[in-house]
């Protein structure tokens, strides 16, 4: 099974677009997480035109897009489970630690977060902490951003993929 995840999307208005790469690059996944900031309902549709779509409201989308999705999700696929919340509840100084604190009790195979629109992976402890960064506003990284998550058997396999280009 291959899922995209996409964070920080802060899609602007009706006319607002996704990036080609954005889209190019989850042709052919079965399921698209969003851990958060939308901002505007357009970007959930453009993305169901992709593939089915779940997630989690973030900090900037309103209370629409929060009774829709949540601020929080526990999903099991394909034997794993993943863990979705924003990155900006929880304890913690950083935005992974704050993540990480919000499935304590839960401990799932992966946690998928973002807020920082920084790239990050790194195992902690069972959990593998995502943070595909943000595909239309890179703050101070280099590259836009998005990730590819691969279950198979039971495991799991979660990349970055970049990009310069926002058109």
């Amino acid at each position: 099974m291959r899922i995209g995840l996409v964070s920080d999307t802060h899609l602007s208005g009706a006319a607002a677009k996704l990036p080609d790469e954005l889209v190019r690059g989850l042709q052919g996944v079965e399921l698209i997480l969003h851990a958060g900031d939308w901002t505007h309902e357009r970007a959930v549709s453009l993305l169901e035109r992709i593939a089915p779509v779940d997630g989690v409201a973030g900090n900037n989308d309103g209370p629409e897009l929060a009774r829709r999705f949540g601020r929080k999700r526990l999903l099991e696929l394909g034997g794993c489970r993943i863990g979705i919340v924003h990155g900006d509840i929880g304890w913690g100084r950083w935005t992974e630690q704050k993540a990480l604190s919000s499935f304590e009790e839960e401990r799932p195979d992966l946690i998928l977060f973002g807020h920082s629109h920084t790239p990050y992976r790194k195992q902690h402890g069972p959990s593998l902490l995502f943070n595909p960064g943000s595909p239309l506003q890179k703050r101070r990284q280099p590259r836009y951003s998005f990730g590819l998550l691969d279950i198979e058997g039971g495991r799991l396999r979660a990349e970055h993929v970049y990009y310069d280009d926002r058109s």
